[in-house]
């Protein structure tokens, strides 16, 4: 039997120790607020999380996300002018560097302690779509 195809959207849940303030840094990051209720979504390019009212520190700082950016440097500069860690005390951004798995990656906390992984896309390369 074929997979249903057409539809389908994959959305991780995160988790917020402050609902709000995690709200406030994933919109000044510049994702977009597509719902807020007892869950938010956010999306950003063709993705999308919910962000939700839960909160276990050891699943927080043990969770990663990834976002594969076209342009990281573009993405870099802005992430260094909003000085996150003055604006919602996270720890500081770790800038970005090629890692031996061949991305070039910069690192983002959230106020949860969630660590993205914001990494630049290779052409060519489909796994990095």
């Amino acid at each position: 039997m074929a997979v249903p195809s057409g539809t389908e959207a994959a959305r991780a849940f995160i988790p917020a120790k402050d609902f709000d303030s995690s709200k406030a840094f994933y919109e000044a990051l510049g994702f977009k607020k597509l719902l807020d209720g007892d869950v938010a979504i956010f999306g950003v390019g063709a993705s999308a999380l919910i962000l939700q009212r839960y909160y276990k520190k050891e699943w927080a700082e043990n969770c990663m996300m990834q976002m594969m950016v076209d342009n990281l440097d573009a993405w870099w500069e802005r992430i260094e002018a909003l000085d996150l860690p003055k604006m919602f005390g996270v720890r500081p951004p770790k800038a970005p560097a090629m890692q031996p798995w061949g991305l070039r990656v910069g690192y983002v906390w959230d106020p949860s302690g969630v660590l993205w992984h914001v990494a630049e896309r290779r052409k060519n390369t489909p796994a990095d779509l």
